[in-house]
């Protein structure tokens, strides 16, 4: 046999066995599939009974402090995948379960312990904590998720006003599983412009970043079968230290750069009692910095393209383009007005949740490197900057109705 030949049959040989395919693979009828975790503190005066599988009593740093983790786990065969039909049976698509630890992986230990089939994370929709944890830091919730490989970075981290476990067990009308309906309603907010893009690994990024601070969807439930979107909470490390209202949550997407225009607000036509609803429809942003005096300062140059929706009292002839102008110029000036406002909150928190420290870090290197360097320093910087704001609200489209 050649030399040639013989190199090529070893090199085979040698190969064959990684060609067996996937050998950790697990049959999906083997795996009990998490679609979504809440995750809240629990009460030191409720008794909660603990199995002992991760630790012996007392052997922990935190004996007195617990969470109570809740799942909703898919039922195989039960997750429809078209239109509702009739029959069947009435068992419902998921199971939520639920289990308290003295850390989140400690929880699932102890709630595997009650499954036959092996936890997966793979297809973790969206996981709520609650406010009251979310004020004492997520830092350790973090963790566990970012070391968890099965855990993706698409997957929706938002802050409950309730009791994060509610939320498993809301059944909307519109879908059949809570998770997915919870899931789709965040993320179609961000498409409808709603909601900047805020997934779990956009507040990561943010969390470890040295010039921003991070941010999350706030959810209060409605009517005991509906969830609202309540505002945003923003962060001071990875501690939640307040929320914006929904109407300055489109401020901040004008800032972040988030094109998508969803929001709307009443303005006084000049001249009249009268008020339109002006409702943005694209939103363009420009940021530039310098240094003047040894400190930055921030230009945002910002176009709104917009549209009146309604006209509050039907007084005012909205086919003149000089009354057009007149609304634009009021609107920006209002515009203006609020988000220098939002912007001055932000400062007094100390958290730059519109990432204006990273684009001073990007752009102005040599100041950063030499009088910043650390996001605790930043911090003290941003409260005294000088930040401009150049407004231009553009009305499209009017809805001229035949007199």
């Amino acid at each position: 046999m050649r030399p040639k030949s013989i190199f090529a049959f070893f090199t085979i040989f040698l190969l064959t066995p990684l060609l067996g395919g996937c050998w950790d693979s697990m049959d999906i009828e083997k795996r009990a599939t998490v679609l979504a975790i809440a995750i809240d503190k629990v009460d030191p005066s409720e008794k909660k009974e603990e199995s002992y599988i991760s630790h012996f009593p007392g052997s922990l740093p935190r004996d007195g402090e617990m969470l109570q983790l809740t799942a909703q786990v898919s039922v195989p065969g039960r997750i429809p995948l078209g239109p509702e039909t009739t029959g069947g049976g009435e068992q419902e698509p998921v199971w939520v379960l639920t289990a308290v630890g003295h850390t989140v992986d400690d929880a699932l230990l102890n709630l595997q312990q009650e499954l036959a089939d092996q936890l997966f994370l793979g297809h973790l929709r969206v996981l709520v904590i609650s406010k009251e944890i979310a004020q004492e830091g997520v830092k350790e919730i973090n963790d566990y998720f970012r070391r968890n490989a099965q855990v993706r970075r698409t997957t929706w981290m938002v802050i409950s006003e309730e009791k994060a476990a509610k939320y498993m067990k809301i059944a909307p009308k519109l879908e059949r599983v809570p998770a997915l309906y919870l899931t789709d309603m965040v993320s179609n907010a961000e498409q409808l412009g709603k909601l900047p893009s805020a997934d779990m690994g956009i507040f990561w990024r943010t969390l470890s970043s040295k010039g921003q601070d991070g941010a999350l969807p706030y959810l209060k439930i409605h009517k005991e079968e509906n969830i609202a979107i309540k505002g945003f909470a923003y962060f001071y490390e990875d501690k939640m230290k307040g929320i914006i209202e929904p109407i300055e949550i489109g401020n901040l997407m004008s800032v972040l750069g988030e094109k998508e225009g969803g929001y709307g607000a009443f303005y006084t036509v000049p001249g009249s009692d009268d008020k339109v609803l002006v409702r943005a429809i694209r939103r363009y942003s420009r940021m530039k910095t310098s240094i003047k005096n040894g400190k930055p300062e921030i230009r945002v140059k910002i176009r709104y393209e917009t549209e009146i929706d309604e006209d509050a009292k039907n007084k005012v002839n909205l086919g003149s383009v000089k009354l057009i102008k007149k609304i634009e110029k009021r609107a920006s000036k209002d515009i203006t007005t609020s988000l220098k406002r939002l912007i001055q909150k932000m400062q007094k928190e100390e958290s730059d949740i519109f990432g204006f420290g990273e684009h001073v870090r990007a752009k102005q290197p040599a100041y950063w490197n030499k009088h910043v360097k650390t996001k605790e320093k930043w911090r003290q910087v941003f409260k005294d900057i000088d930040i401009e704001i150049e407004m231009d609200v553009q009305i499209q489209q009017s809805g001229i109705k035949a007199k």
